[in-house]
């Protein structure tokens, strides 16, 4: 039975956490860019426009369809030739922007589910009242659907990002150097690629685990 040494994972935690670093700031980022991007998705195809709402549901339905590693690969060749032929600039174009990008494009078409749902799980008497007191469909929405809708979501917008906190590995793909790639890096360089993967593991078991109690935990203080 192969021995295990972990010895070597104490000296190898500064670089570890710069990993974890690029790891968390991706994900707030892309969870933000996401939430943002969501919400429009979900108000354009809850819309009776004849092409916005046709729009939105066609985005929301392919990238739902596709896999995310393969959404990563395309935006890591597409992103930086889209952005040097608008800014008309020939500097490169960094992996982290590019999977930036790719993430939030990607869980913006979960994330607008999540918002549809909330919004629709609101009674329309609320905005029925809403418009009777002079109110346009920007300050109903923003006013009265939008706070009500979130309250109710917030618990399944959290989950969603715990999901994509384990999703954030696949950068592997482009060579970032997120947590999961530069434990394996050091694992390589040291020997002991078991050790320093399964210690990998335990981390993201750790948060993602603790994160899905706090969520369950919050779900119960929310409810209505």
């Amino acid at each position: 039975m192969m021995e295990l040494d972990f010895s070597q994972i104490v000296p190898a935690l500064p670089g570890l956490w710069q990993g974890m670093q690029l790891t968390l700031k991706l994900l707030v980022m892309a969870v933000a860019g996401g939430v943002v991007l969501g919400t429009l998705l979900a108000l354009a195809r809850l819309s009776e426009h004849r092409v916005l709402s046709p729009l939105a549901k066609f985005y929301v339905n392919y990238f739902r369809s596709i896999p995310l590693l393969l959404v990563i690969s395309w935006f890591y060749l597409v992103v930086p030739m889209v952005l040097n032929w608008i800014t008309g600039s020939l500097e490169p174009v960094g992996a982290f922007t590019s999977c930036l990008v790719a993430f939030v494009m990607f869980e913006a078409a979960y994330f607008s589910e999540i918002v549809r749902a909330g919004i629709q799980a609101i009674p329309k008497g609320q905005a029925g009242a809403a418009y009777a007191l002079g109110m346009n469909y920007g300050q109903v929405m923003r006013l009265v659907i939008l706070p009500q809708a979130f309250r109710k979501m917030t618990p399944l917008l959290l989950q969603q990002s715990i999901i994509l906190f384990q999703d954030t590995s696949l950068v592997y793909a482009v060579g970032l150097m997120d947590f999961l790639n530069t434990a394996r890096s050091k694992g390589d360089v040291v020997g002991l690629p078991h050790e320093f993967l399964l210690f990998a593991g335990a981390v993201y078991f750790v948060i993602s685990f603790g994160a899905s109690r706090l969520v369950k935990r919050m779900q119960k203080r929310l409810a209505v």
